[in-house]
């Protein structure tokens, strides 16, 4: 690691964070005009309340979708993004859960069905990881509790959306450059982006017949709440700097990976993964 400092020095100590603490926000305005290529569209979002959620939830809607905030706790944040939805002509429906438990995965899409009348985007991307300094500190606890979250959700929901999403909607998983790479202090949260990661292929291959598409994309260091709320000051203050841009990157550069794989223009493409990584060469 190069050591440069990117951000100032700070830490939460809550997971899975909270954008309104951070400094400086995270820049999440979509960078270009909208083209309707998500009009009419209804797109539900796991964590979508903050972070790279909330930057695909606004760009989404300035492509003319319609939104449900799928979140833990952060209700603060959640009625920030629906306000910024709104303000993209758009409109939003928050639904707060854990989605670790296939109940509330069940709600929710009941709660966007009941809202909205159907679904044509489902983003799997709410996750939680924690440090740890070796194996021996790494819980039965731990390793459940992220799995749940970053795992079983995609499972749950997706099954749950499944029954009405129809031929040209799309799945777009959230993995990680960690699943290509790993990390020493990430062990269970990389193990699971490789599993979405295989998970994405094979739902990709299962439901190529009912014309639903399934990609994912693997964002690198990003600047997201999960970065404050997982490592100490020290580590947040040069995230991103071991980059080949020598930053970290912002939620709205990683958004319009999510956009064009909800549109038309990757009618195309299934069973992929984009890297939206500050230039780290990994494989596909």
């Amino acid at each position: 690691m190069s050591g440069k400092q990117t951000l100032p020095p700070q830490q939460q100590d809550h997971q899975p964070g909270r954008e309104s603490e951070m400094t400086p926000r995270p820049d999440f305005t979509p960078r270009f005009r909208g083209a309707d290529r998500l009009a009419g569209k209804v797109a539900v979002i796991s964590g979508g309340d903050s972070g790279i959620g909330r930057a695909v939830a606004v760009a989404m809607a300035r492509e003319g979708a319609r939104i449900v905030i799928l979140y833990l706790e952060e209700h603060d944040d959640a009625r920030e993004t629906a306000r910024l939805v709104a303000g993209e002509g758009s409109a939003a429906e928050l639904f707060a859960g854990d989605l670790g438990s296939e109940q509330v995965c069940r709600a929710a899409i009941a709660r966007a069905v009941a809202r909205f009348g159907r679904i044509d985007i489902l983003v799997n991307n709410a996750a939680e990881q924690h440090t740890v300094g070796g194996l021996e500190e790494l819980t039965e606890e731990q390793i459940t509790r992220t799995f749940r979250t970053n795992v079983f959700s995609m499972f749950f929901l997706t099954r749950a959306a499944l029954a009405h999403m129809g031929e040209g909607s799309a799945i777009i998983n959230c993995t990680s450059v960690t699943a290509y790479r790993g990390h020493t202090q990430l062990l269970d949260y990389s193990a699971t982006k490789g599993a979405i990661v295989t998970l994405t292929r094979s739902l990709s291959q299962l439901l190529a017949e009912r014309g639903i598409r399934v990609n994912a994309v693997a964002p690198g260091p990003i600047w997201t709440p999960l970065i404050p709320a997982s490592f100490d000051a020290g580590k947040v203050s040069t995230h991103g700097s071991d980059t080949p841009l020598k930053r970290p990157g912002q939620p709205n550069e990683v958004a319009s990976c999510f956009v064009f794989l909800a549109s038309a223009e990757a009618s195309y493409m299934t069973g992929q993964v984009l890297h939206p990584n500050g230039g780290e060469m990994v494989g596909s």
